[in-house]
């Protein structure tokens, strides 16, 4: 028998045109990526935006609180929100509860600020399970505002000589005594 050569060496090697039939690739090969990213990044996406839409068009609750308003500020590092707090004043010598709300549409907040110090009802929505800050702090958002009072009431300043009426004397008549006691004779 005889020995073949080894191909150890850098032959050419030569293609005879007859060879085998190679297999198509799949169709399906480069469509895990594309369902990769779907599941990955569009679909929490498309979750958070459906979350969001849900959490801030549908209300838990409504309603409306009255008090003076303390502050409104616009608020936030990234999102700016309009932030605000309401004294709920239950009677005198109580000290007031503070309401902290939220306001998203800008006439309503610069209506607030423009009547800060001053009575007024607040109409408000609580939205629960608001995914972020970025949307406000409170949960309360406020939808209108209406003015109801005065301004605050204040500490009734002291009495000053020079702001009492003219027609309150400012010393009382003076009926002194006789210094002797008459004498008899």
């Amino acid at each position: 028998m005889a020995k073949e050569p080894s191909r150890t060496y850098n032959a050419p090697s030569v293609d005879t045109g007859a060879g085998l039939p190679t297999a198509p690739k799949p169709k399906g090969k480069g469509k895990w990526k594309i369902t990769a990213v779907l599941f990955l990044v569009v679909l929490p996406l498309a979750a958070f935006a459906l979350w969001v839409t849900i959490a801030l068009n549908f209300s838990y609750a409504s309603g409306e609180r009255s008090g003076y308003v303390q502050k409104i500020s616009k608020k936030g590092w990234v999102c700016k929100t309009q932030e605000g707090e309401l004294a709920l004043v239950n009677g005198p010598n109580v000290n007031p509860e503070i309401f902290r709300f939220t306001v998203r549409d800008d006439s309503v907040a610069t209506q607030i600020s423009n009547l800060a110090g001053r009575q007024v009802k607040l109409t408000y929505e609580q939205h629960k399970f608001v995914p972020t800050q970025c949307f406000g702090e409170t949960e309360y958002y406020v939808k209108a505002v209406e003015a109801i009072g005065l301004t605050a009431p204040t500490a009734v300043p002291a009495v000053v000589p020079s702001t009492v009426p003219s027609t309150v004397p400012t010393t009382a008549p003076s009926v002194v005594p006789p210094t002797t006691p008459p004498t008899t004779p």
